[in-house]
């Protein structure tokens, strides 16, 4: 991958870009929750985040290598963003139906759709990544990582300060606070992934003998 920035300044812009879209992405969904709770329309509001998010991404992407498609990075992100909304929402609009199952049947769909919303960004981000970065499959597991952190996060502190009968604009309020720690959360999970792939394709670029700090990162 022909970079433009040290690996050293990677971390500090994507924190501040990934940190951003996706706070700003998430304003989405937490205003169409605290409105209404349509499932389609959550989904939709999904795919903006997404969106957002991706377009943020790309902006350090493109400064790392200027052959990356960001058009692809931003399609990629926005749909697998909207897959996993609309995953987590037939969940939760199966609630009822699931409640009734038991524990042993519970557990296994629980698990899939988990899985498949800790996977679903970093793998469509990876079908563009793999044809700039080697060991790109580590991607997957990183955002895997990153977003279950920052899922924890934004649930430790959301939970408890959502309370019945709130005015919508409290809940949005508290829904944009555990977005914007959710959102640090994985940006700064992420980028360490990335500068740490960015470090293996500079180690295998490297020609033998020639000291590390010789070569730009």
């Amino acid at each position: 991958m022909r970079t433009e920035l040290a690996t050293s300044t990677v971390w500090r812009s994507w924190f501040r870009w990934t940190t951003a879209g996706e706070f700003a992405g998430f304003l989405a969904p937490a205003l169409v929750g605290a409105l209404t709770s349509s499932p389609q329309l959550l989904v939709l509001a999904g795919v903006v985040e997404g969106a957002v998010l991706g377009a943020a991404q790309a902006v350090v992407l493109r400064r790392v290598d200027r052959t990356l498609n960001s058009y692809s990075w931003i399609s990629a992100t926005a749909l697998a963003a909207g897959f996993a909304w609309a995953l987590a929402m037939l969940v939760v609009h199966n609630g009822d139906r699931l409640n009734a199952l038991p524990l042993t049947a519970v557990l296994p769909i629980a698990a899939v759709a988990g899985i498949g919303v800790l996977l679903s960004l970093g793998t469509a981000q990876w079908l563009v990544l793999r044809n700039h970065l080697p060991h790109a499959h580590r991607w997957i597991w990183a955002n895997a990582f990153a977003w279950g952190a920052g899922l924890l996060v934004f649930t430790a502190v959301t939970t408890p300060l959502w309370q019945p009968g709130q005015p919508p604009e409290l809940i949005a309020l508290i829904g944009a606070l555990g977005g914007l720690l959710m959102a640090a959360t994985m940006a700064a999970v992420t980028g360490a992934a990335l500068t740490r792939i960015m470090r293996d394709r500079g180690a295998q670029e490297r020609p033998e003998g020639v000291p590390a700090k010789a070569v730009r990162s």
